[in-house]
């Protein structure tokens, strides 16, 4: 599993113009699921996603927790993060079939609900507008074969 995760100040996203969800201060996680994912990936980096200490303690370093530090989370399935870009057309083979990525998605969201997030999602296989303002900007990518 991969995820690109950015603090962000508040972020959105839209399904044929209207607001599906949306967060205030926390992550944006863009969650591309590979077709050899298993549940163990989802807990692996549901974990890592609710534990990275990237907000700003009172000394301005970054070290504390998402939880402690009041955050949202706004979950977004990107199949696009398994994109095979050896030839100028990328390809998607890699990346999950639905049928086995939305129960593997909706373990995250349900992981992340489970230690007390407000979590904020898109639409499985939806034309999704997200909007974001980046907060620092801090993107982290996390994958679950380097964690």
């Amino acid at each position: 599993m991969r995820a690109v995760v950015t603090r962000v100040k508040s972020a959105s996203v839209e399904i044929g113009g209207a607001v599906k969800s949306s967060i205030g201060m926390g992550f944006l996680v863009l969650l591309g699921i590979h077709e050899e994912d298993t549940e163990a990936e989802a807990l692996k980096i549901a974990d890592k996603i609710c534990g990275l200490r990237v907000f700003e303690d009172e000394n301005g370093k970054m070290n504390v927790n998402p939880a402690d530090a009041g955050a949202e989370l706004l979950i977004v399935s990107q199949f696009t993060l398994y994109a095979d870009c050896r030839s100028r057309r990328p390809g998607f083979s890699r990346a999950a079939r639905p049928e086995k990525a939305i129960p593997l998605y909706e373990l995250v969201i349900d992981k992340c609900r489970e230690r007390g997030f407000t979590v904020g999602t898109g639409e499985f296989g939806a034309d999704m507008q997200v909007r974001s303002q980046n907060d620092g900007p801090v993107t982290i990518l996390l994958d679950t074969k380097e964690l």
